[in-house]
């Protein structure tokens, strides 16, 4: 029986740099308007009126109402986060639209 010569794994000296192969200067800007991010699908329970609400100033806006209820939570997660002032929203919420645990919601 032959014995199938290996050559050994090469490890170059210096590490690899994509950079170095790449001719920058004739990159195009590429637009993927169809690439989308990953989403969750969820149920969320809120009072019609602050639905309403949103719905309204989602139209003053020309966006989905949807994405401003996203837009709006990033942008106060972000201004706010966690451990950081309680957020000046909280203080806003009615007291009959705020979540109760003993609810079960």
């Amino acid at each position: 029986m032959a014995t199938r010569k290996t050559n050994p794994l090469q490890v170059p000296r210096e590490p690899a740099h994509s950079t170095a192969h790449l001719d920058l200067s004739k990159a195009q800007r590429v637009a993927l308007p169809n690439l989308k991010l990953s989403t969750e699908t969820i149920s969320l329970r809120m009072p019609a009126a602050l639905l309403d609400t949103i719905k309204i100033e989602a139209n003053k806006r020309d966006v989905p109402y949807q994405s401003l209820i996203k837009m709006t939570l990033a942008e106060q997660f972000q201004k706010y986060p966690a451990g950081s002032v309680r957020c000046p929203l909280a203080n806003e919420i009615p007291p009959g639209a705020r979540h109760s645990p003993s609810a079960g919601g």
